[in-house]
């Protein structure tokens, strides 16, 4: 289990001092997906530093399975470090190694005999579907196979847990997609506990169990994904879960409506019984919802057009249904 109490992280620089993290408590349970979404500049990149310490805190305890490792001396923490893997945006493969020789680097700091960590290193190539290439320059790759072999070789001394700084973001959909599912596969298979750093919701969406939101140095608010996802408290997570530039604002005067949806059939056709029962002719602006085991989950935003009681005949039909909404402005 990781745990932050009371984290504080900052930064004196000669223009002053800039506070990055502030008052952060957070807990990640071992064997689940956590994720923390935030903007830019938000401070996520440096609280997932501060979980192995590559990033020393200001205040507050960082404890790693019961142990608080901003107490260890540089020994200790060298030792605990091997059972926490990371990867970056950046994938930080050494260029002058091909792909073996980059896998094994770790295992050759830890002192493991040489063919021991040429076989840990083939095992892990296979894992993420790089046999064929042991031989390849990082140079020789393309992103997504130079993200399976960070993956590989964060994954060398065998950690408990695997911290992720914005993996995907350099990435193109489809191979952020197969980067995510092989992560996913890592998680249910070999038990890693995974901290997954983002800023995109659809990342969040896609693998996490939990999710922090982070916003101005603060957690915002934490949760599971789906409640998160349905009924966003913060200003901050609805913004990314629902972009402002999802809703267009070419047409003046009429209203909005969020439909959220969390746990509704998802057979049941809800918008064309809502035209047909309340003889308003809605216009969808937005819908992104999920199937899970034949429920929905997710939202629309629905435009009413004007017209006498249009929006009350709407709202009067989502009541008898008592299916969640709110007027956007």
């Amino acid at each position: 289990m990781i745990e932050l109490k009371n984290l504080t992280k900052i930064f004196h620089t000669v223009s002053g001092d800039i506070c990055a993290l502030k008052n952060i408590d957070l807990c990640v349970n071992d064997g689940e997906i956590f994720g923390i979404i935030g903007l830019s500049g938000a401070g996520k990149s440096t609280l997932v530093r501060c979980i192995n310490l590559l990033e020393r805190p200001t205040e507050g305890a960082v404890i790693i399975d019961g142990r608080d490792i901003t107490k260890l001396n540089k020994k200790e923490l060298l030792l605990v470090r091997r059972n926490i893997g990371m990867i970056f945006q950046g994938f930080n493969l050494l260029a002058q190694r091909n792909v073996i020789k980059n896998v094994c680097y770790p295992l050759e700091i830890a002192g493991t005999p040489k063919e021991e960590a040429k076989n840990r290193a083939r095992e892990l190539l296979k894992l993420v579907g790089l046999s064929d290439r042991e031989k390849a320059y990082p140079s020789q790759l393309s992103g997504g196979q130079k993200q399976r072999v960070a993956i590989a070789r964060a994954l060398a001394t065998n950690p408990k847990y695997l911290l992720c700084d914005e993996a995907t973001s350099a990435l193109d959909p489809n191979t952020t997609q197969s980067i995510l599912e092989l992560l996913k596969r890592i998680n249910k298979e070999f038990g890693v506990t995974i901290v997954v750093i983002t800023h995109e919701m659809k990342v969040i969406d896609s693998i996490c169990d939990r999710v922090a939101v982070i916003d101005k140095s603060v957690i915002a608010e934490q949760g599971k994904v789906s409640d998160v996802f349905v009924n966003p408290k913060s200003d901050i997570a609805r913004d990314l879960i629902l972009p402002k530039t999802v809703i267009t604002d070419t047409v003046h005067g009429e209203k909005r409506l969020r439909i959220i949806f969390d746990g509704e059939a998802s057979g049941r056709p809800v918008i064309s019984n809502l035209v047909i029962s309340s003889g308003v002719p809605v216009n969808i602006m937005f819908a992104d919802t999920k199937d899970i085991d034949g429920k929905a989950y997710g939202q629309m935003i629905l435009q009413i057009p004007e017209g006498e009681n249009n929006y009350e005949r709407v709202t009067a039909y989502l009541d008898s249904i008592k299916l969640k909404y709110s007027e956007e402005v």
